[in-house]
């Protein structure tokens, strides 16, 4: 529902210390040699770096935009369409291409008028020295009582976004436009509003104010530098950037350390204080005399160590505890003549699980029989997890192997939804998650311990090299409004790839261990 009309009071700028000093952005004025948009500061929270790319990097260098990015972008697109059904009567100013002022204009128009609310309103401002030009647009503009330049009204932004949590980025954006609005009606609103997907936010401008300012301070030294700031990979943050391959070129070329998992940026910025900013000089490092001087953790210390040695060797490191004895024991790695590999693909925006998919294993005659359970609608979700349910209870003793906690927790969410006709305490029992079992007891070569990069690194293939989670997600909405069974062929390939390379990673690290339980046998 909209904020009322008593959610926010208003301050005069002037009074302010957390006033804004930008002052409006007339026609009459030169345009500014850099201009800061909402946009670019939103970028610039999450990576400096992309700003700087947006702004002056070669186009032609971007990637396309995934699958999944157009689809996050549409759903959106709906969000804000369904938030802004809630507004009326909504105003649209009039745009003017590649004139920014004289489109702040036409919104700062609306606003004498005093109309109820404006949707996309661009208003811009204009620093001191006319150097750097700030442009606001939120979703929304919302006319609130009070004494401001324009009368007896001022405005306050809403933001639309399709997020869970009021993260740092939403609020500074929010601020960000209350910053610009004060050059246009006198006076700083002292809330912002945010609309997530599941409920409304009132963003406090106030405690943002002292970090909005120093924010805007980095990002106009960043932006007018004339330097690209250094790269650094975060799979999190990089995935779906369009900038991705073009740093991963540049990051492998450097042979940055933020290839190295473990490495954090916040941990990348410590080892640079020690100068150790090589996989070479990282190697070196005895792991206690670098937690010593990086205030890491041992642990950490020893997996960063251990990750950049194997880096340069190329070769798998075994892990172990004070006692120098290796961290797997086999009791932690079940075999047994029948085997479950077990992968889900799930919509998080439907809350919905659409298919569980099994890898039966016959380790004694080797063969492998591969069980899609589907909900070719959402609606069946609960028949689904029902036949999964019966294919399990066919296989009571066998062990069923996941990769990473979200299969096991998925289970048990399913099981209070929808019920059991299983034990299932006992059945989580069962659950072996390889990817612990692989982080825990030994370092690879490799960036990331994701699947596809340690089945690849074992030699697993997927048959389609660009089938993800993400593009799954895609392709099951593309079925749904299609029906085109090729969409579903492709999600069942690709999640019976993801259950075969959990049998590969599960099969080398029983060959890894099996040597060293040997030995330790032998020496015990």
């Amino acid at each position: 529902m909209p904020p009322s009309q008593d959610a926010g009071s208003a301050t005069p700028a002037s009074t302010l210390q957390w006033t804004s000093t930008a002052s409006s952005w007339s026609l009459e004025q030169t345009k500014p040699d850099q201009i800061i948009q909402d946009s670019t500061l939103f970028t610039f929270l999450r990576c400096q770096r992309r700003a700087y790319l947006d702004a002056y990097g070669d186009a032609d260098l971007q990637s396309e935009p995934s699958d999944y990015l157009v689809k996050l972008k549409s759903d959106s697109a709906v969000h804000r369409q369904t938030v802004l059904a809630d507004f009326h009567p909504v105003n649209r100013p009039p745009r003017h291409a590649g004139n920014v002022a004289a489109t702040a204009q036409e919104t700062f128009t609306l606003m004498q008028q005093g109309v109820e609310h404006i949707f996309r309103g661009t208003v811009a401002a204009i620093n001191a020295d006319g150097s750097i030009g700030y442009v606001s647009q939120p979703d929304l503009w919302i006319k609130q009582p009070g004494v401001s330049w324009l009368g007896n009204w001022y405005y306050v932004p809403l933001d639309i976004k399709l997020g869970k949590k009021p993260k740092q980025e939403y609020q500074l954006t929010a601020a960000f436009h209350a910053y610009v609005l004060a050059a246009w009606q006198g006076v700083v609103p002292a809330e912002a509003h945010l609309r997530l997907k599941e409920r409304h936010y009132v963003i406090d401008l106030e405690k943002q104010w002292p970090t909005l300012l120093e924010l805007l301070d980095t990002c106009e030294t960043v932006l007018t530098s004339g330097e690209t700031p250094d790269v650094f990979i975060s799979r999190s943050r990089c995935d779906m950037c369009v900038w991705l391959n073009h740093c991963y070129e540049v990051a492998q070329q450097q042979n940055h350390l933020s290839l190295l998992p473990g490495v954090t940026l916040n941990r990348y910025r410590h080892l640079e204080k020690l100068g150790l900013t090589t996989v070479e000089t990282l190697a070196r490092n005895q792991p206690a005399t670098l937690a010593q001087a990086s205030g890491f953790e041992l642990k950490v210390a020893e997996k960063l160590v251990h990750q950049a040695q194997a880096k340069l060797s190329g070769a798998a490191i075994a892990r172990t505890d004070a006692n120098n004895n290796f961290t797997l024991s086999p009791q932690e790695l079940p075999s047994a003549p029948i085997e479950l590999y077990f992968d889900i693909e799930a919509a998080p925006d439907k809350d919905l699980v659409y298919l569980h998919g099994i890898l039966v294993v016959d380790t004694q005659t080797h063969n492998e029989t591969f069980i899609p359970l589907v909900a070719r609608e959402p609606e069946g979700e609960a028949s689904a997890w029902h036949q999964f349910q019966h294919v399990i209870a066919h296989y009571p003793d066998s062990p069923i192997y996941h990769f990473c906690p979200y299969e096991a927790q998925t289970v048990r969410r399913l099981a209070e939804r929808y019920g059991s006709i299983i034990d299932i305490d006992e059945l989580l029992s069962r659950f072996v998650d390889i990817h612990k079992r692989i982080v825990d007891s030994v370092t690879l070569p490799i960036e990331s311990y994701a699947l596809k990069h340690i089945a690849r690194w074992i030699g697993f293939e997927w048959r389609d090299s660009s089938a993800n989670g993400a593009q799954s997600i895609c392709w099951y909405d593309n079925w749904l409004s299609s029906q085109n069974e090729q969409y579903l062929n492709d999600i069942l390939k690709y999640n019976e790839d993801d259950c075969r390379a959990t049998f590969w990673v599960k099969q080398w690290l029983a060959n890894f261990a099996a040597p060293i339980w040997k030995d330790n046998a032998e020496a015990g």
